[in-house]
């Protein structure tokens, strides 16, 4: 390890492999990617063998295990949130679907002030440069970069029954939810290939790991920032809870995530006064967006019962481990070659909505996503939650202690219309599994079961049963107003030189879906804006929007107007006037 490195990169998760790759691919520029977590070695199954996903939450070798604060919405309880802490962060851990969002939600980002850039058009040659979708490339889909992604075969009788009766319901299949149209039901894309887990780290780390001008240090944890003046210059860190060390930097850029950026920006005095003084940080920048904003998605399990001897229940016996295992390291593939997640889809819980605010996982098998509580007998399940709730939350620490989780609160159903979707999705997925294509396996539903009928009943069992869909982010968002911290121009954080972010935590808004995909985008994009590349040209390919003309905030929010302009739709006033000249 080097005195000083041109770029250090804090933390080696989704965002920080992406930027050692291409930060280092000059072979000048001198990069140092600094992880607290270990390493993933690869010949670790429950990293890399899709189908082992369930075990590596919870494991303290694996997760940093984080909870929340008491949910006063929901009775009180703490929520747990795996965060991945090895080499490739929660990619390593993650249920391996790859959803890039909806294209409105880029639309939202570019209408927020200083945000037009980051508009669907200037995100998608990103998404396309990351990907090898082995589908196949197309207009909308990329054919050659570090992320390989298979689809899902969705072939066994539950998800066929499960395809089947989404278009019973009234719903259609599409052929791509990451392609021109996300609206419909499809097989899904996975960073799974040849029966392994497609991590970040395995995409863009372990190809590079042999650069001269590339450093990857492990079991290293951050514990502030280095300061000449205003300017970051360094970090300082401690190997294996132990030894200190210092090192100097042209640039730091966090790439923690939306739990540790925060903290670690708080930790070295940046943000709300009032916070940091509590905790016992002198304040050095006034940022009082650090820690605000944070989303997520919340997710409940619908379970029923399966008459029929067809879902993978059976192979969660612990005898069929040891076959499972060698079937997959042998021969690349069964039940442990794949993450399950193979089908689902996105639908509109009502028409108030621009585009879906609901995403199906489609799961042939009655389980609870850390393995615990399964149905016993054979099963299946959708797992659902609103996609684009209204909720935020907030992140501080506790003290100035770097190894103290830091407090965190997202107010899971604290609003009118979190809580109305909510009904909407439990009955919107009731629907689809109560068609004619799951009549020969249904046996019951088995959670949260039939009494839970009235919108109070469903609601109370969301708030006893409700986890975290594991995708935390907006905790410290790009843009231009005063609750902004990161600069979209640069990834800089306003008012320190030689600090950026890039990872979850600068979302402005949380995306429609999984956000390993977006946040992959985030890091490419920001790849080129801090190496100082020419950033690639918008894309114009076409997508489908259904409610083209709806606006995409609530009534009365100036950022519909910025939404109108960009796609030459009149705002309410415009078309009022013209319908009244027409009249005339």
């Amino acid at each position: 390890m080097k005195k000083r490195y041109d770029y250090v990169i804090v933390g080696g998760g989704s965002a920080g492999s992406a930027l050692a790759n291409r930060l280092s691919a000059d072979g000048t520029s001198t990069v140092l990617v600094l992880e607290a977590g270990r390493s993933d070695f690869i010949i670790d199954p429950l990293i890399h063998m899709p189908g082992a996903l369930m075990f590596p939450s919870g494991n303290p070798l694996y997760d940093w295990a984080y909870q929340t604060d008491p949910e006063p919405h929901m009775g009180g309880r703490r929520v747990a949130h795996a965060r991945g802490k090895v080499l490739g962060g929660s990619s390593s851990i993650n249920g391996m679907i790859f959803q890039r969002g909806n294209p409105g939600d880029y639309e939202k980002w570019a209408s927020n002030p200083g945000m037009e850039h980051w508009d669907y058009a200037h995100c998608l040659p990103y998404f396309k440069r990351m990907e090898t979708t082995i589908a196949g490339a197309d207009a909308w889909r990329g054919g050659s970069g570090p992320l390989k992604l298979e689809r899902g075969p969705a072939t066994s009788p539950l998800f066929q029954a499960f395809l089947e009766a989404t278009e019973q319901a009234g719903y259609t299949r599409t052929d791509d939810v990451n392609g021109y149209r996300q609206e419909g039901f499809a097989p899904f894309d996975r960073n799974v290939y040849r029966g392994s887990r497609w991590s970040a780290s395995r995409a863009y780390l372990r190809p590079i790991r042999d650069r001269k001008n590339l450093d990857i240090v492990t079991l290293a944890m951050v514990t502030g920032l280095r300061w000449q003046g205003d300017r970051v210059t360094g970090v300082d860190f401690v190997r294996a809870r132990r030894r200190h060390h210092s090192v100097e930097a042209g640039e730091v850029i966090l790439c923690g995530g939306a739990f540790n950026t925060p903290q670690l920006l708080q930790l070295s005095g940046i943000g709300d006064p009032e916070t940091l003084r509590a905790a016992g940080v002198t304040p050095r920048v006034d940022l009082p967006g650090v820690g605000q904003n944070l989303q997520d998605h919340l997710e409940v399990y619908l379970q029923h019962v399966s008459l029929q001897p067809v879902s993978i229940q059976p192979w969660l016996k612990m005898w069929k481990a040891p076959y499972i295992g060698a079937e997959w390291l042998f021969a690349n593939k069964g039940v442990g070659a794949t993450n399950h997640f193979e089908a689902g889809g996105f639908i509109r819980t009502n028409d108030e909505v621009a585009y879906p605010n609901l995403m199906f996982h489609f799961l042939p098998i009655a389980v609870r996503y850390d393995g615990t509580a399964s149905a016993g007998d054979h099963g299946y399940q959708v797992h659902i939650g609103p996609m684009n709730s209204d909720v935020v939350g907030r992140l501080k620490i506790r003290s100035a202690d770097p190894f103290q989780h830091p407090s965190i609160l997202f107010n899971y159903l604290s609003t009118e219309r979190d809580r109305k979707e909510w009904v909407e999705v439990v009955r919107a997925a009731r629907h689809i599994l109560a068609q004619p294509a799951f009549w020969p396996f249904d046996g019951g539903e088995s959670s949260p079961g039939i009494e839970a009928q009235s919108d109070e009943q469903i609601l109370d069992w969301v708030a006893k049963d409700a986890e975290t869909a594991l995708h935390p982010s907006c905790s410290a968002k790009m843009g231009t107003d005063e609750m902004s911290v990161v600069d979209p121009t640069t990834m800089g954080v306003h008012g320190v030189p030689g600090l950026r972010v890039v990872d979850a935590s600068v979302f402005p808004s949380i995306t429609n879906g999984n956000i390993y995909a977006p946040v992959m985008m985030v890091a490419e994009k920001a790849a080129d804006l801090i190496a100082g590349n020419t950033p690639l040209a918008p894309d114009p390919a076409p997508v489908y929007r259904a409610n083209a003309g709806m606006p995409l905030f609530p009534e009365g929010d100036p950022r519909n107007e910025a939404w109108n302009a960009r796609h030459d739709i009149p705002s309410a006033a415009a078309a009022m006037a013209a319908a009244q000249k027409g009249q005339a």
